[in-house]
């Protein structure tokens, strides 16, 4: 009887451990497919973990680089009450539930089923890029007004996340000693869906972020750079080549409003420089702030991930993000030196790298998809070295503390 009373806890923790994994693996791969049902997934994942906690009597833990997250939160949220228009902004900062991802996949995603999420989020991703290269292949998402979206809601969206995906790719075939047939067989599709969006900041996003895995593999593979942009000038079509060329074309209207967007988010900082106009108040506000030689009237936001967060924030927020960035990549580059989690380190630290050069042109911290995904990537290495609870607790344990 006794016994039996010991292992029902044990039992019942290991099933919500479980439970909590299933659903961790849907939701990174729904990710892909459908923000309605990833929100939902990420929802019950939350419940599971915050559940799994409170079985074990346990307190959340979290890796070293979730501290300046939950700063940036905060200064977020005293941005918000300074806004200019404080009820917007404050339900604007609902996304940063999202940073709860951080603790949940460190709890949920130990050992090798850090490796087994990966597995999951590059099948997705091939088959969100097949059906990519259909949309641009037969049925007229073949231009600027109408590009590949996936299932996606929109095609920076998609392109964003294809960019994550290539890296998770290829660092898999670099460094995964076990499989590294599968991201090989599916990169040229994964490739190709990628080039056909037409989106400029994740091409620079996923060039920044394989150029540096190759550099950790071994710098003299750079050289497969100039071979692989020589494939591209000899088979893009002529639409992605004509895209590729604004990048260099002053005249380039979407070239010039970028350039009006960087003037304005300046104003915008020097206004307020402490708290910034607020969260989501780039829009409504830009009108005011808008350079006289910008394209368009209106922007959703100012295409550059620092330039949108001290606008929105100030100063100091972005000092806490840009820490948040520095330290991440610090202790995934030691890892890597270190030959610890090698393959997910680097997907990691690829991460990073494609996410502030893409961000230099788009506001990609601030897309939800997108988040999810990069805060996904960058925890499964701290999580891959942290043991199982199957490791740490059998069933005559007591409740293991953080």
């Amino acid at each position: 009887m006794n016994a039996i009373t010991l292992a029902a806890p044990a039992e019942r923790r290991d099933w919500i451990d479980i439970l909590g994994l299933v659903l961790l693996i849907g939701f990174a791969g729904a990710l892909q497919l459908s923000i309605a049902v990833a929100d939902i997934l990420l929802t019950l994942t939350l419940l599971a973990w915050a559940a799994l906690l409170a079985t074990r009597r346990a307190r959340p833990e979290v890796p070293r680089f979730f501290w300046p997250l939950a700063l940036y939160a905060a200064a977020t949220l005293v941005a918000s009450a300074f806004s200019v228009d404080p009820r917007t902004s404050f339900v604007d900062s609902k996304q940063l539930v999202l940073f709860l991802i951080v603790p949940a996949v460190y709890q949920l995603a130990r050992g090798s089923r850090a490796s087994l999420v990966v597995q999951v989020i590059v099948t997705v991703g091939a088959a969100t890029a097949a059906f990519g290269i259909i949309q641009y292949a037969m049925l007229e998402f073949n231009h600027l007004g109408q590009r590949p979206q996936g299932s996606m809601g929109h095609y920076m969206t998609y392109s964003g996340l294809l960019m994550l995906v290539v890296c998770a790719s290829v660092a898999r075939v670099l460094f995964d000693r076990e499989d590294r047939v599968w991201p090989a067989l599916v990169m040229p599709a994964l490739l190709v869906a990628l080039a056909l969006t037409l989106s400029r900041s994740a091409w620079v996003g996923a060039c920044a972020g394989v150029a540096l895995l190759l550099a950790l593999k071994d710098f003299k593979l750079l050289v497969i750079l100039p071979a692989v942009a020589a494939l591209f000038f000899a088979i893009a079509p002529a639409g992605v080549m004509d895209r590729f060329y604004s990048m260099f074309d002053p005249h380039d209207p979407t070239r010039r409003d970028r350039v009006a967007m960087m003037h304005a988010g300046l104003n915008m900082v020097r206004a307020d420089p402490l708290t910034g106009v607020g969260p989501n108040m780039v829009q409504p506000l830009y009108a005011r702030y808008r350079d006289p030689n910008a394209v368009e009237r209106v922007n959703p936001h100012l295409h550059n991930v620092p330039l949108q967060i001290a606008a929105e924030r100030g100063i100091p927020a972005l000092l806490i993000w840009l820490g948040f960035t520095v330290l991440t990549a610090a202790e995934l580059l030691r890892m890597v030196r270190a030959r610890r989690q090698l393959c997910l380190a680097s997907i990691g630290l690829a991460a990073i790298v494609a996410m502030v050069a893409a961000g230099m042109f788009e506001y990609n911290f601030g897309d939800s998809e997108f988040l999810m995904l990069f805060l996904v990537l960058i925890t499964l290495p701290f999580a891959a070295e942290q043991p199982a609870l199957s490791e740490v607790e059998g069933p005559d344990s007591a409740p293991h503390r953080a």
